[in-house]
């Protein structure tokens, strides 16, 4: 294609666009409508996915040495430990390191264990391990209680805390992405029905094209540059308030939660990976419509 063409292109895309006011609008307002509910799901989706992998990045296997282990075993046991695929690191906190926490954990009461410092310290030795996938911390909690010198091994599971977080964050996911392609797909059944109608509406105007000898190609053109157009166009408005709204979320609760372990995403870059991310399944909503309305109309 010559670029004399594709200008002509873009400017017959262009005028088709303000000469079809009625159908430009319905189009624009279904990719509208649709972006703006997937740019709200994208939106809780990343900041959930973010606020599950600083949780899940927290998630450790506390192992606990075994009173009478001397250096040399405590040693074996970190190679074992180590010797695990899924374990991405082992350090050791000394069981004075240990009591130091207790006490910080209590706050003013914890003035009371400060009588147990040293030869007093009823504390294990700790290996704090760390797995690659924090998802794999239960299994890999599971080997370790197995070794020698491995008293005791706790990664939370007494209330089943771990596999909780994990099932929640799992589903979470999946339905946040379910919905997203959901609405996508509903947005190109609405595109696509909404091009059909202009397509039919202009079967005259395709039909003198093609007895003058125009290609398929160069009647499909304009529409998939229209429908490029519309997406884009309709991907605008939800930009806007996705933007106005977290910038003012952000603000708002972002000293609210300072306190907290949950945390939103800055606005920048956030807001603007958003932002691509709508403008391109507008794009890609608008020329997929088009492509799907015109290939049946051109098999005709």
């Amino acid at each position: 294609m010559t670029t004399n063409t594709l200008v002509r292109h873009i400017r017959e895309s262009v005028k088709n666009i303000g000469r079809n006011g009625s159908m430009t609008v319905a189009s624009i307002s279904a990719v509208t409508v649709t972006l703006l509910l997937v740019g709200i799901f994208l939106v809780i989706m990343m900041n959930l996915n973010s606020f599950a992998s600083t949780v899940e990045r927290d998630v450790e296997i506390r192992v606990h040495i075994d009173l009478v282990a001397d250096e040399l075993q405590q040693k074996e046991l970190k190679l074992q430990i180590e010797k695990i695929p899924e374990v991405a690191s082992v350090v050791f906190s000394p069981k004075d390191k240990e009591l130091e926490s207790v006490i910080e954990s209590f706050g003013e009461e914890g003035k009371a264990f400060e009588s147990l410092r040293g030869e007093e310290n009823p504390l294990r030795d700790v290996y704090v391990v760390k797995t690659k996938d924090p998802q794999d911390t239960p299994a890999v909690a599971k080997i370790i209680e197995k070794f020698e010198n491995a008293a005791l091994v706790n990664y939370g599971q007494e209330q089943g805390t771990v596999e909780k977080l994990f099932k929640f964050v799992n589903i979470s996911r999946n339905i946040g992405v379910g919905l997203i392609i959901g609405l996508i797909f509903t947005a190109m059944f609405l595109i696509s029905n909404t091009i059909k109608i202009t397509i039919l509406a202009r079967s005259k105007e395709i039909e003198i094209m093609r007895l003058v000898g125009a290609t398929n190609n160069f009647i499909r053109w304009p529409f998939l540059l229209e429908g490029l157009l519309l997406g884009v166009l309709g991907s605008i408005i939800p930009i806007l308030l996705i933007s106005l709204s977290y910038d003012y979320l952000y603000e708002t609760l972002s000293p609210k939660l300072s306190d907290t372990f949950i945390t939103l995403l800055p606005f920048s870059p956030f807001v603007y990976q958003v932002a691509g991310i709508l403008v391109a399944i507008g794009a890609f909503i608008g020329v997929w419509g088009s492509l799907m309305s015109i290939r049946r109309f051109l098999k005709a």
